[in-house]
């Protein structure tokens, strides 16, 4: 049988385009010669709708349009993800089309309510897993989760059943998975390890479609794939984009070929942050983005993320110097925004900042605080605003990970915008980025690499005035967010425990500001956001 996969880019609740795309690609498969086309996990509703599911219209709606792709695509099998209400209880379903009607259908068993998932809050579990005959083969349909409780491969199950399990049970002649699975830096090399052993041990091809695209705080990956029934990789869809592939169930039999290289590296996470940003905007009606430009390494990154994402015709770089920007750091706005092909603006910040100095300093001199240092990002926020509100772009935000953990940032300044786009990359990594970006010659000037960080908000400031050298704090706020680690287990490592007290304080105490930052792109294993659900109004402290 020659099966295609569908790895497509659904939009979260226009199940009418969802509709449109899921019938064209499902008459290029056709055109192919594909007996059946699979389609990721909720690709009709696009994955994930949240509370849209507590909209029984909106149910009612995904319903009709089941039955529109039926009854045009009833020479061709489809099997695709969409909610499903039976016996007054919502499933997420894997639903097969043929022959102008449901033919078959499996929901999903395995509901995660984790990290960013949710799926007990809207779904219930199916009772039975059953395979799903069609034109004599039995389809072992899996949906996302079903397929990640392998007793084999990992050391702590999180579910009493495995779906693949008892579907091979039954006689299974094929695993078919229908995937909206989020992408994570490493999450690749580790889902690819973890089908290969799955198909190994259960001795079948396993078939697996991911949804492409980025939702809300979510980028998919797609990278949707054909494994044989001796492990080996032979087929993969290009990652971070839509695409069409047909695979012949034959070749999924103890195939010689050579199996396919993975190679993850740092290029898979600005893809991701380009994707990730393309579709926030373009899904929010938006064409154009703004960005700040200090003349610093994360104004540069995201810059050339929009640039990458948008096109340089649609971003806007602003540089707002005061009486202690640089002169370095101006000449390396331009000289970016000149690589870039991005429009460029200069808005000097002085004369309002004289204006606050002389109305809210009882003598009219500057006292170099705090207050005068937010004072300068807030008027950088309210410029970009003002251009937003005046001319349509949206601003994005160019905080950091390690900065945000930190609270090394201010409230409606810095942090002001529709989209946070660095907000999950930690700040050793955005010199990671910048690497790449420059990977054929200097897109980022070479200074802005290469000199110390500094928000040059009084005289002669440097990040390491405020916070550890990079390096260290990376490391130290990985274990304490993504792996929660104790204060105590993080100073086992090898730090100074006052040193990862200190920081832990730090990222506890800035709880309030981070959930009021735009939302951000994940990449890492845990992010700020709905995957790390911390109350501000609390007092544990592990420190």
């Amino acid at each position: 049988m020659k099966i295609a996969l569908a790895q497509i880019n659904p939009v979260v609740g226009d199940l009418q385009y969802n509709t449109e795309k899921i019938i064209a690609y499902t008459e290029k498969a056709r055109r192919q010669g594909a007996d059946l086309v699979v389609f990721p996990e909720l690709s009709l509703t696009g994955y994930p709708p949240r509370d849209l599911l507590l909209s029984g219209q909106f149910i009612n709606a995904a319903a009709d349009k089941l039955k529109k792709i039926a009854a045009v695509c009833e020479n061709t099998g489809v099997l695709l993800g969409a909610p499903l209400r039976q016996d007054d209880r919502l499933y997420n379903s894997a639903i097969l089309l043929a022959g102008g009607c449901i033919s078959g259908i499996q929901h999903k068993t395995l509901l995660p309510f984790y990290d960013v998932f949710d799926e007990k809050r809207y779904f219930a579990p199916a009772a039975r897993r059953q395979c799903i005959d069609f034109r004599g083969i039995k389809l072992g349909v899996t949906v996302c989760e079903d397929i990640w409780n392998d007793k084999d491969f990992w050391h702590r199950q999180l579910y009493d059943i495995d779906p693949v399990e008892e579907l091979i049970a039954e006689g299974a002649d094929i695993i078919i998975n229908l995937s909206s699975s989020p992408y994570s830096y490493g999450k690749h090399s580790l889902r690819a390890e973890m089908l290969s052993k799955a198909a190994i041990r259960h001795r079948t091809g396993v078939l697996y479609v991911n949804q492409v695209g980025g939702n809300d705080h979510l980028v998919f990956d797609g990278s949707s794939c054909a494994v044989t029934d001796n492990g080996a990789l032979i087929a993969q869809l290009p990652s971070f984009q839509e695409e069409l592939a047909v695979c012949d169930t034959e070749t999924l039999k103890n195939n010689p070929a050579p199996p396919v290289e993975i190679n993850e590296n740092i290029g898979w996470v600005y893809r991701a942050l380009t994707l990730g940003t393309r579709d926030y905007l373009y899904k929010n009606g938006f064409r154009r983005a703004l960005v700040g430009l200090s003349g610093g390494i994360d104004s540069s990154v995201t810059a050339a993320l929009a640039a990458d994402a948008l096109g340089p015709s649609n971003v806007i770089g602003i540089s707002m110097p005061s009486r202690y920007s640089s002169s370095g750091s101006k000449d390396d706005a331009r000289a970016l925004a000149e690589n870039l092909g991005i429009e460029y603006r200069v808005i000097p910040i002085e004369n309002i900042f004289q204006a606050y100095i002389r109305e809210l300093n009882p003598t009219g001199k500057p006292v170099i605080d705090l207050a005068e240092e937010n004072v300068q990002a807030r008027i950088r926020g309210n410029i970009l605003m003002f251009v937003s509100n005046r001319e349509g772009p949206m601003v994005l935000t160019t905080g950091n990970k390690s900065e945000m953990a930190m609270g090394y940032s201010t409230l409606y300044g810095d942090m002001s915008g529709g989209l946070s786009v660095l907000a999950d990359v930690p700040k050793v990594m955005v010199y990671e980025l910048a690497e790449f970006i420059n990977r054929d010659g200097d897109i980022i000037p070479r200074s802005v690499i290469d000199k110390p960080p500094s928000a040059e908000l009084r005289p002669d400031q440097k990040d390491e005035d405020s916070l550890p050298p990079y390096p260290v704090l990376d490391q130290i706020l990985k274990a304490y967010i993504e792996d929660i680690k104790s204060v105590d287990e993080i100073a086992a490592m090898g730090y100074g425990k006052q040193l990862v007290t200190d920081i832990a304080r730090r990222v506890d105490n800035a709880e309030y500001k981070r959930q009021q930052a735009p939302p951000g792109i994940r990449v890492t294993s845990r992010a700020f956001g709905p995957g790390r659900r911390i109350p501000i109004a609390q007092r544990w402290r592990s420190h």
